[in-house]
């Protein structure tokens, strides 16, 4: 399938890490103009999605050097496993695990969605996780659940503008994935992460927004509408 990406510009925020990297090539692949984006970086845009200044700065080298922005796509957050699960009911690391995640993606999507707007083409994806489903670590739970409530919220204020906003939500992400599913959400690779935000950032996946979909099965044992 021709995702029609050929000549599409796409950043992608984190793109150094585990996902990021996978979705960058994925998109490559298919013929994206890709910008890499991450806090340290010599080649790419170095972006700290935590920092206004640092975001827009970034934006603004982008539409500069390429003239456009098809899609954004923000993998950028600290790995669930540097949360301390001691400290999981702590508000100063809950409120840490808001701001370097789904602070982090709202800060990035609310600076382009105005160019997108404009341009009447845009697409933008975070990448959540299933955690924002379970109970176990608040600050988990809250950081995941708070970037899929905002980008529903974005979805819905851009809703007829030809511009889509969508979460994936991961559960266990490894390249050895264990295809058994015990109850709680399923496990997956980075690649199959990839696959599904390829589509949501095409132009055939317009007809998708304000959705959180899961990679790797969904919660086994509970049911969601």
């Amino acid at each position: 399938m021709d995702l029609e990406l050929k000549g599409r510009v796409v950043l992608v925020v984190g793109a150094t890490g585990f996902i990021g990297s996978a979705v960058a090539a994925r998109l490559r692949t298919e013929g994206a103009t890709v910008v890499a984006a991450s806090r340290h970086t010599s080649d790419g845009v170095v972006m700290d999605a935590r920092d206004d200044v640092s975001v827009r700065d970034g934006l603004e080298r982008v539409l500069r050097e390429h003239g456009r922005l098809d899609a954004v796509v923000v993998t950028a957050a600290p790995a669930a496993q540097t949360l301390d699960p001691s400290r999981s009911s702590d508000p100063d690391q809950v409120l840490e695990a808001v701001e370097t995640k789904s602070l982090a993606f709202l800060r990035v999507a609310g600076a382009v969605l105005p160019t997108m707007t404009d341009a009447g083409y845009g697409r933008v994806v975070g990448v959540s996780g299933q955690n924002a489903f379970t109970t176990g670590s608040i600050a988990g739970s809250v950081r995941n659940a708070a970037l899929i409530i905002a980008a529903k919220n974005l979805a819905d204020q851009v809703a007829g503008t030809g511009v889509t906003v969508n979460t994936v939500s991961p559960g266990i992400v490894s390249t050895d994935p264990d295809r058994a599913v015990a109850h709680g959400g399923g496990q997956c690779t980075p690649d199959e992460i990839a696959d599904l935000i390829a589509f949501l950032v095409s132009p055939l996946g317009g007809g998708v927004s304000g959705e959180s979909i899961a990679v790797g099965h969904r919660m086994r044992g509970t049911t969601g509408l």
